[in-house]
């Protein structure tokens, strides 16, 4: 549940990039998705087309600070965010370095703490870090959304330790795989180590035909998650016959 909100679908998906505007919502409708980022300056650089694309969709917009360094910009981004789109839902990113778009920790936290001060329901994009985690709880988020790699890297989950232990720390919040995904088979991983969404751009709308690759991505996820709940097979050191033994027919 995502404050107070419970897709049928753990797959987010967002809407930069594509090679058209046709292909964006084929790709929206194929993936099954009920949540989709938009980045202000995304919505503001493509005027009243795309608005007009968002408001066909049968999604909910979940509006971003991409690009935003600092806590005044990201605090200011989301003030006219929520006054665009009529939502109080925001993806809070504050970029700390300009090579792996790391988000700054320290700026993430003080945007985060004033803006559930004043009533946003803050996605965070943050690290793996179980210290930042808890600041950005104690701030108000009710949900952390970790990369697993630096953004459009496609490097998928670098840290699996660091990311396994995040879920068994912060076991009933909600936690979505932010960055870094480049293929279904990472999204399924992510979800089988017990995540609860996906949150991917680069990968599809880059893909060779995005089209598929959201259907694809969206199995994936879909799969991932079930094997989870059905319960994984423990890994061992040493093969274990899967034919018992008993009952079988005896040669001498």
């Amino acid at each position: 549940m995502f404050y107070q909100h419970t897709p049928s679908s753990r797959f987010l998906l967002g809407t930069a990039g594509y090679p058209s505007p046709a292909i964006l919502q084929q790709a929206i409708e194929t993936s099954g998705t009920e949540i989709i980022t938009v980045s202000l300056r995304r919505e503001g650089s493509a005027g009243g087309a795309f608005r007009e694309l968002l408001q066909q969709l049968n999604t909910r917009i979940l509006p971003n600070t991409a690009g935003c360094h600092t806590v005044k910009e990201a605090v200011t981004t989301a003030r006219m965010a929520r006054e665009l789109f009529g939502t109080s839902w925001i993806k809070l990113e504050v970029i700390g370095h300009a090579d792996t778009l790391q988000p700054d920790p320290f700026a993430l936290v003080e945007a985060a703490r004033i803006l559930c001060a004043e009533g946003f329901q803050v996605f965070p994009y943050t690290t793996e870090d179980l210290i930042v985690g808890e600041k950005l709880l104690e701030a108000g988020c009710e949900i952390l959304m970790p990369w697993g790699a630096p953004i459009g890297s496609g490097q998928g989950l670098r840290n699996i330790e660091g990311l396994k232990t995040m879920r068994a720390w912060f076991k009933d919040v909600p936690l979505i795989i932010d960055a870094g995904i480049g293929a279904p088979s990472q999204a399924a991983q992510a979800m089988e180590m017990g995540f609860d969404g996906v949150l991917l751009n680069t990968a599809v709308a880059k893909a060779r035909d995005p089209v598929r690759m959201a259907a694809a991505f969206s199995a994936a996820i879909a799969a991932g998650h079930q094997a989870y709940q059905a319960g994984l097979m423990e890994q061992r050191d040493m093969a274990a016959a899967s034919t018992p033994i008993f009952g079988l027919a005896q040669f001498s």
